[in-house]
C-alpha cells in the first residue's frame, strides 16, 4: 500500500488529496499542517472582520473531509527533508515517511528590513486566519491603521477593517493601487472608488523607518498611526524544496505533471513554479483556483494516473466595497487595446498577434469566464464577433460551427 505525504493543508493539498482518492482509495494519505486548522478559505480572512462570515462558514471542506478521504490529519511543522531516507521530520522531532511527496508549502509575508520596525508594537501581517484573528483583538473604533502595500492582500484588509476603526491609510512604492494586475487606468477607476468610501492613499511613497508609532516616509512625510499592517508582498517556501535538491527559482520549478526536478517529490500552488501559457514563460502563479488544479493533477501522477496543466494563465477575480474586478491574461505593451468605458467602469482587452492575450474588467464582471476561455484557449479573435465580444461576452461571440461544437452539437 502507497505511503503519500502531502506537507501544507491548503487549497492546493485540497485538491492533492481529491487528486490521490481519484485514482487510489486504499493508500495511506497523511497531510501535515502547520496551521492549527482544517482548510479554509483564505481570501475570506477580511470578509471575518467585516462580519460576513465567520470561521466555521470559511471551511473550504466539509468537517468529514478528512474521514471520509481517509486522511491522517497532523498539526505540525516539517522541518527536515531526507530523500536518501524518505523521511521527513517535524519540529516535535516526529519522523514520517513516504513513497510520494508533495510540497504544497504555500508562500509567507515578504516583510522588509524597515529601520526601526521593532520600535512597532503593534504591527501585524495579513495572510491567515491567526493573523485576522491577532490584529481583531487589536482593533479599536479609534485606530489609526497604515498598511504598507496596496496590492490584494493589503487593499482586502483595508476593506475589511474599515468600518471598525478611525482611519485607514495605505502606502504603497508604486504609483497605482494593484500594480500587478491593473494598469494606470483601470487602477485609476478601482482608486477612486475606495477613496469614496473612506480609504486614504499615499502613492508613489513608502516608510523607511519607524520610531515608535511614527512612519518616516520616502518622500519626507510623517505619518502617525496605532496599527501597522505589512502587506508588502510574499514568497514562495521553498526551504524543504531547496534541502531536497529541487531545482528552485522564484518557486519550486516544476513540469506539467507537477513533478519536481526531483524524482517522486511534487509541488502545488503558491509555492511552485510552472508554465504560463499566456506569457510562454515560467512564473509562480499565486492564486486560489490554479493552485487546487495543481493539487488534483499532482495527486492524480502522484497515484498512478496521468494528467498535466498546459494552459494555465494568471486570472483574478476580487471585489471592494461592491465594485468588481476581474482579470486574466497578458498585457503586452505593443497590443492592440479595444475598450469601453463608463464613470465608474472600464472593460479593456488587449490583442496580440490576432488573439485575446489578457482582460481587465472593472464594473460588470458578469461572464468574464468567456474572456478567460478566449485567452487560456488562444482563439484567434477575427472568428469572432468584435462587438458582441466587447459589449456582452457569451457564447455568441462564436461562429455558429464553434457554438456546436462547445454545445456538443446544439445550436
Amino acid at each position: 500500500m502507497a505511503e503519500y505525504l502531502i506537507i501544507g493543508n491548503g487549497v492546493a493539498a485540497t485538491g492533492c488529496i481529491e487528486g490521490i482518492r481519484s485514482i487510489d482509495t486504499e493508500g495511506s494519505v497523511t497531510v501535515i499542517s502547520a496551521e492549527p486548522y482544517p482548510v479554509y478559505s483564505r481570501p475570506l480572512i477580511s470578509y471575518y472582520l467585516e462580519g460576513k462570515t465567520d470561521t466555521e462558514r470559511m471551511n473550504y471542506r466539509p468537517a468529514d473531509f478528512y474521514e471520509k478521504n481517509k486522511v491522517k490529519l497532523i498539526f505540525g511543522r516539517a522541518e527536515k527533508l531526507d530523500t536518501k531516507k524518505s523521511t521527513v521530520t517535524l519540529s516535535d522531532k516526529t519522523k514520517l515517511s513516504f513513497d510520494k511527496l508533495c510540497l504544497c508549502t504555500g508562500s509567507s509575508p515578504f516583510v522588509p528590513k524597515f529601520e526601526g520596525l521593532d520600535t512597532v508594537e503593534k504591527r501585524f501581517t495579513f495572510m491567515t486566519l491567526d493573523d485576522s484573528l491577532a490584529l481583531e483583538k487589536a482593533l479599536t473604533e479609534k485606530s489609526r491603521v497604515l498598511i504598507i502595500g496596496a496590492g490584494l492582500i493589503g487593499l482586502k484588509c483595508a476593506e475589511g477593517i474599515k468600518d471598525r476603526v478611525g482611519s485607514v491609510t495605505v502606502c504603497d512604492l508604486a504609483d497605482r493601487v494593484l500594480s500587478s494586475i491593473l494598469d494606470s487606468d483601470c487602477a485609476a477607476v478601482m482608486q477612486k472608488h475606495l477613496e469614496k468610501n473612506g480609504i486614504s492613499f499615499l502613492l508613489g511613497d513608502t516608510a523607511v523607518r519607524f520610531e515608535g508609532n511614527k512612519a518616516f516616509m520616502k518622500s519626507g512625510a510623517e505619518v502617525d498611526f496605532d496599527i501597522l499592517v505589512l502587506a508588502v508582498g510574499v514568497r514562495a517556501e521553498t526551504a524543504l524544496a531547496v534541502q531536497a535538491g529541487c531545482e528552485v527559482n522564484r518557486g519550486i520549478i516544476i513540469n506539467e505533471k507537477m513533478q519536481t526536478t526531483q524524482e517522486g517529490i511534487f509541488a502545488a500552488g503558491d509555492c511552485s513554479e510552472g508554465y504560463d501559457s499566456s506569457t510562454d514563460t515560467r512564473r509562480v502563479l499565486a492564486i486560489l483556483p490554479n493552485a487546487y488544479m495543481q493539487g488534483r493533477t499532482a495527486g492524480i501522477n502522484m497515484a498512478g494516473g496521468d494528467a498535466s496543466i498546459t494552459d494555465a494563465i494568471p486570472m483574478n477575480s476580487i471585489g471592494f466595497f461592491g465594485l468588481h474586478c476581474a482579470t486574466a491574461g497578458a498585457y503586452p505593451e505593443d497590443s492592440e487595446i479595444t475598450e469601453e468605458k463608463g464613470e465608474d467602469s472600464i472593460r479593456r482587452l488587449y490583442i496580440k498577434d490576432g488573439r485575446l492575450a489578457g482582460y481587465m474588467i472593472i464594473g460588470d464582471v458578469n461572464r468574464a469566464g468567456v474572456y478567460t476561455s478566449l485567452v487560456r484557449e488562444k482563439t484567434p479573435v477575427d472568428t469572432l464577433n468584435k462587438a458582441e465580444l466587447l459589449r456582452s461576452p457569451s457564447l455568441a461571440v462564436f461562429s455558429a460551427d464553434t457554438r456546436k461544437q462547445k454545445l456538443g452539437g446544439a445550436v
